[in-house]
C-alpha cells in the first residue's frame, strides 16, 4: 500500500499526515504533531526555524518506526514570511514572523516608489502590512547590509523543501503571497522589484505545485533512514485545502477556516482591476496555475486569543455551545487593526464595543458570541462584495479545515449569508497537499477526480 506525507505547518502547530487510498476512498493517519509559535528575540517575532526542521526529520522517522515509508512528500505553510540564504546557503539572520511590527509604516515608503493602485495593478495582492514586499522593504531600511549579503530568498516551505532535497526553488502559490509576482505570466515582476531596489538574483525559479524536485539529500536519509521523493504541493496552505474543495461546481464559494479565514472562489484568470481592489479581494496562486480569489479574514485566531488566555483548559466544542445560548448582539469589525496582535484580544473587544456604543461582553461565552456573529456578520458581506466584482451569485459555501468543526458558526454563517453552507473535510489543508503528491504519482488523472474522491471519503455536515 502505497502512503504519501503531507507536512502542514500552521502559526501554532504541525502535523505529519499520511494519505493512502483503500477502496477508492482516501484515508489519512496522523503520525506526528508538534507545537508551533513565533518567540521573541531582541525584540523580534521570529520562528524557531532550525526546531521546525528538527520537528520535519522526526515526524519523518515516526512513518518508518511505524512500518509506513511514504512514496513522497510535501510541505505546506502559512504565507508571506522568507528566509536569506548567503553564498554558503547559512541563513542571514533569524526568521522573522509576520506579526512582528517591524513593517509600520513602511506602506508608505513603498508608495512613494509605486502608488497602491498601481502595485494592485501589478500584482492583484491584497494589502496586507505583513506581505513580503514590505518586510523587504523593512528589511532594505532597517538592516541594509543583510539584504546586501544574501544570495537566495526562499519562502518558508521553500526552505524546508530545500533542506530535504537540496534545490532551491520557488513553488507558485507561495510566491503569490509575496506581493511581487505578476499574475499573468506567473513570475517575479523583475521591474518591481528593481523599482523597489531589492537584488534580483535573490528570487529562484518558479515551479507549479506537482513538479518533482528529487530525491532526499543524503544527509536526509541518514537522519530519517529512507528515501523518498519530494513533491511540491501548494506550499500555500490556503492553496492546498482549496485543492480539497468536495465540489467542482462553479457556484460554489469557499471559506478556508483556521486561525485566519480565507474566502473567495476559484478562477482562470486574475482580475487586477480598481474595483477588485476596492472590494479588498485578492488573487492568489492555486493548484493548476488557479487562481484563488480571495480576501483575508481575521479568522478564528480571535477566538483561539480569548480562549487561550481565559481559559486554555475549555475545548473549542465546550465554547461554542456555551457561546451559542448568550443573546448579546455587538459586532466587531473582525478586519480591525485592533485586532491583528493585541496584548489582550478580550481587552481589544470590549474597547471596540465601548467605542462604538455597543453592550460589553463580560463573560468568555459573551465574548466568543460576539467574535462569531462578527465573523458570521463579515463572511456575508464579503460574499455580497465577491458576487458584486464577479457578477455572479454563489449559491453554496463550503467551509473547509479546523473551522468546519465550529457548529455554532457553520449556523450563523448560513443565517448571515442565505446561503447554503457545506462544512468539512476539517483536514483540508494536509488532504490537497496529499492530493498534489496523489495526481503527481497518477493516482488521480485530474483535480476533476481527486475532489470526486474527497466527496466519498470524509463527512461534509450540511446547513440550510
Amino acid at each position: 500500500m502505497d502512503h504519501y506525507l503531507a507536512i502542514d505547518i500552521g502559526a501554532s502547530s504541525g502535523r505529519h499526515i499520511l494519505g493512502h487510498i483503500r477502496d477508492g476512498r482516501l484515508c489519512l493517519e496522523e503520525i506526528y504533531r508538534f507545537p508551533n509559535g513565533m518567540t521573541e528575540k531582541d525584540g523580534t517575532l521570529v520562528w524557531d526555524i532550525d526546531g521546525l526542521f528538527e520537528e520535519i526529520l522526526t515526524g519523518m522517522r515516526k512513518c518508518r518506526e511505524a512500518g509506513k515509508t511514504p512514496v513522497s512528500v510535501g510541505i505546506d505553510t502559512w504565507g508571506v514570511d522568507y528566509v536569506l540564504l548567503d553564498k554558503d546557503d547559512k541563513l542571514t539572520d533569524q526568521a522573522v514572523g509576520y506579526r512582528d511590527h517591524r513593517t509600520d509604516g513602511i506602506d508608505g515608503l513603498v508608495y512613494k516608489t509605486i502608488p497602491e493602485d498601481r502595485l494592485y495593478e501589478r500584482t492583484g495582492i491584497q494589502k496586507a502590512i505583513f506581505n513580503t514586499i514590505y518586510q523587504l522593504a523593512a528589511l532594505k531600511k532597517q538592516k541594509p547590509e543583510e539584504l546586501d549579503r544574501a544570495e537566495s530568498l526562499l519562502m518558508i516551505p521553500d526552505y524546508f523543501h530545500f533542506l530535504l532535497s537540496g534545490h532551491k526553488v520557488s513553488e507558485y502559490t507561495e510566491a503569490t503571497t509575496s506581493q511581487l509576482m505578476d499574475p499573468h505570466t506567473k513570475d517575479w515582476d523583475y521591474e518591481l522589484i528593481e523599482m523597489l531596489g531589492f537584488p534580483k538574483k535573490i528570487f529562484r525559479e518558479i515551479k507549479m505545485p506537482g513538479s518533482l524536485l528529487g530525491g532526499l539529500t543524503d544527509k536526509v536519509k541518514e537522519a530519517v533512514g529512507y528515501d523518498c521523493k519530494v513533491v511540491l504541493p501548494p506550499s500555500h496552505d490556503t492553496a492546498s485545502a482549496v485543492l480539497a474543495v468536495p465540489t467542482n461546481g462553479d457556484k460554489t464559494c469557499y471559506i478556508s477556516s483556521g486561525t485566519w479565514s480565507l474566502m473567495g472562489v476559484e478562477t482562470d484568470k486574475p482580475n487586477c482591476s480598481e474595483k477588485s481592489r476596492m472590494a479588498n479581494l485578492t488573487n492568489e496562486g492555486g493548484y493548476g496555475g488557479k487562481i484563488t480569489y480571495l480576501t483575508n479574514i481575521m479568522g478564528l485566531w480571535m477566538i483561539q486569543s480569548v480562549r487561550n488566555a481565559l481559559a486554555p483548559e475549555m475545548s473549542y466544542s465546550e465554547l461554542c455551545e456555551l457561546a451559542s445560548k448568550e443573546t448579546i448582539e455587538s459586532i466587531v469589525d473582525c478586519q480591525d487593526a485592533s485586532f491583528l496582535s493585541p496584548d489582550d484580544m478580550a481587552l481589544a473587544v470590549k474597547d471596540y464595543c465601548r467605542k462604538t456604543g455597543q453592550e460589553i461582553p463580560e463573560t468568555l461565552p459573551g465574548l466568543a458570541a460576539v467574535i462569531y456573529n462578527s465573523l458570521a456578520k463579515c463572511y456575508s458581506d464579503t460574499l455580497k462584495r465577491i458576487e458584486g466584482v464577479t457578477g455572479t451569485e454563489y449559491d453554496k459555501i463550503n467551509i473547509i479545515g479546523g473551522g468546519s468543526n465550529a457548529d455554532y458558526l457553520n449556523r450563523l454563517t448560513a443565517r448571515y449569508t442565505g446561503a447554503g453552507v457545506d462544512a468539512g473535510p476539517g483536514e483540508a489543508t494536509a488532504i490537497g497537499n496529499i492530493l498534489a503528491q496523489m495526481i503527481h504519482d497518477g493516482i488521480f488523472s485530474d483535480v476533476k477526480e481527486a475532489r470526486e474522491c474527497v466527496r466519498r471519503s470524509f463527512e461534509v455536515k450540511e446547513y440550510r
